[in-house]
């Protein structure tokens, strides 16, 4: 079972608070740290100092860490141009010696696009299919040959594909609830579903979905890694989680409801439901980054359950 930190830094992180987070993830055994791709702040909260770029804090994080996975839940395709993606992804992968996840959807946050000038066109699925081909052709395209793509929204004409990332494939993960679409993408490009914030109801549902559509294109049920993204709330009292879910601005009753928290006890017993639908990953959405303490007690008592 392989518990990861999953960061949400738009909602108020310095790249200092991330680094000690990621190296707080590495020294206490976790999988891997992951980072949410906004530019915005969500809900009442002001976002300061102010958003920080996924890719440029995942190189910064490649080369002060040395054992854990680095990624995007979700890389947004709405912000960059696929083929300059393509190079950002495999240079990171490159300073962290073969480390990094890409995890790429749509994009669906209109405001942020609106308050930094980013186009927010209306057939963003079809966009990131289309950028699913380019980039995963990219990498895959043998060095000293040239690649060329002729879409409905990108073209690419003789590109040398370059550069590689380290790894021979990097882990491709693309999640959602879409019941015919997200499937269908998922078997053809992905190497990891993810599920966020979805209930154990919901997980078993889109899994079968997933399973269905990987049986069509030909694969296996076993191809996949299937994973779920949560929030995470957990103390050793209930004073404990109570305190930490004020620091977030959420009720303890709705988050025992839509996520991990509780006592240690209660959290594992919750990751277990989630386990009998098949996740055998989960990305636990940490909202204060700066409660490292917080990060102690889920290494200390629940990963070590699950281990």
């Amino acid at each position: 079972m392989d518990l990861r930190i999953f960061t949400e830094p738009q909602q108020g992180a310095t790249y200092d608070t991330l680094l000690a987070a990621a190296k707080a993830t590495e020294d206490l055994g976790f999988d891997a740290f992951f980072r949410s791709d906004h530019y915005l702040s969500m809900g009442d909260g002001d976002g300061l100092p102010g958003p920080t770029d996924a890719w440029i804090t995942l190189a910064g994080l490649a080369r002060e860490t040395s054992r854990i996975k680095l990624g995007t839940l979700m890389t947004a395709a709405t912000f960059r141009l696929p083929g300059v993606l393509a190079i950002e992804v495999a240079q990171v992968d490159q300073m962290s010696g073969g480390r990094v996840e890409l995890g790429i959807g749509a994009g669906w946050y209109e405001a942020e696009h609106t308050a930094y000038g980013i186009p927010f066109p209306k057939e963003k699925f079809a966009r990131l299919e289309e950028q699913l081909a380019i980039i995963t052709g990219l990498w895959a395209t043998p060095v000293g040959k040239t690649f060329d793509y002729d879409g409905t929204f990108y073209q690419l004409k003789d590109s040398p594909a370059l550069p590689k990332p380290a790894q021979p494939k990097v882990p491709v993960l693309i999640g959602g609830m879409g019941a015919k679409r997200t499937p269908e993408l998922t078997a053809a490009y992905a190497d990891e579903f993810n599920l966020p914030f979805g209930s154990v109801e919901d997980t078993a549902r889109q899994f079968a979905r997933v399973r269905e559509a990987l049986q069509a294109a030909g694969r296996g049920p076993g191809d996949l890694v299937y994973s779920n993204a949560l929030i995470a709330v957990v103390g050793k009292d209930d004073a404990e989680v109570a305190r930490r879910a004020a620091a977030i601005g959420r009720e303890v009753d709705e988050l025992k409801a839509n996520g991990l928290a509780g006592s240690p006890a209660e959290v594992v017993d919750k990751i277990g439901r989630y386990a009998e639908q098949g996740s055998t990953r989960f990305y636990l959405q940490i909202l204060d980054p700066k409660d490292l303490d917080h990060l102690e007690l889920i290494s200390a008592q629940v990963q070590s359950q699950l281990s």
